[in-house]
């Protein structure tokens, strides 16, 4: 489906006999997808204030590489990928995919949101293609993409059930099927599981994990859990409080696939308490 491209697998420790790249090589061998240079944003408020929300971000992600931002509430994190899916302007700054200056929505971006925002009066299927009717695009042939994404996510035989018959987490996965119904090259995620319990938010990140491995889309997820974002990332990019600015950027070479019982090993603590310390530095914490 779509693009497909092998990611390089690095190991901690890989035997002698076998030559890895190393995880900054592993970028090298990366096309670059998107850059966002210099980025700002500044909002007006009512009362003739102006708040900073973002202050010179610049960040080069990779075609197929899986970003997480991380950062304190309110450090722009969303804003950040409302201005990539062109729901807000930046105030200034330039971004560019593919060489191509992008400054609104594109086909080319899918987003699924903190909620699935699905609309209950249309069944599962009909949600799926909402993006295929916006877009005016063929049906036929995207009604079967929608039908493979659906059975990719575990929900064959519910294409015909409506909202309110799924649990969220099967609510969730019909969004990320949405978003990704057109075939986009870049899949913007702000917070997918944040409302979701706890067993249920390890099983979507089990499950979004194994999404990406099969599409190979390039993902930014923007989360507030430090483990997750470890957990499902290439690299894990570090905001400041605002105005919110990229602090530290740190490749995850935890070998792939990983599962939940890594969470538990010495390698991803180092990770979590690497970014933590950044929080506890400026007296916050997600």
């Amino acid at each position: 489906m779509g693009d497909t491209m092998t990611l390089p697998h690095v190991t901690t420790a890989p035997p002698p006999s076998v030559a890895r790249p190393s995880p900054l090589a592993a970028e090298t061998l990366r096309e670059t997808l998107l850059r966002i240079a210099h980025v700002e944003k500044t909002y007006a408020t009512k009362d003739g204030q102006a708040i900073h929300a973002l202050k010179d971000v610049n960040l080069d992600i990779g075609k197929g590489e899986f970003i997480s931002i991380v950062g304190p509430s309110g450090c722009g994190k969303t804003t950040l990928l409302k201005i990539l899916a062109g729901i807000l302007r930046r105030s200034s700054g330039d971004i560019a995919m593919q060489g191509r200056d992008l400054n609104g929505p594109s086909r080319e971006l899918g987003v699924v949101f903190q909620a699935p925002v699905l609309l209950p009066w249309r069944t599962v299927l009909q949600n799926v293609m909402v993006p295929v009717e916006v877009q005016k695009r063929e049906r036929t042939s995207f009604e079967q993409r929608a039908r493979q994404l659906l059975a990719m996510v575990g929900l064959s035989g519910f294409e015909n059930k409506y909202p309110t018959e799924l649990s969220g987490g099967m609510q969730q996965r019909v969004g990320i099927c949405r978003a990704l119904v057109h075939d986009p090259s870049f899949l913007l995620m702000d917070e997918p599981f944040g409302a979701l319990d706890a067993m249920t938010r390890e099983q979507m990140n089990e499950e979004l994990q194994r999404i990406w491995t099969e599409s190979r889309k390039t993902v930014l997820l923007v989360t507030h859990s430090i483990p997750e974002a470890v957990y499902l990332a290439d690299r894990v990019v570090v905001m400041t409080p605002r105005p919110g600015r990229i602090v530290d950027i740190i490749p995850v070479d935890l070998p792939r696939p990983r599962t939940l019982a890594m969470h538990n090993t010495p390698e991803f603590g180092r990770f979590v308490a690497r970014i933590r310390a950044h929080f506890n530095s400026t007296g916050s914490l997600d």
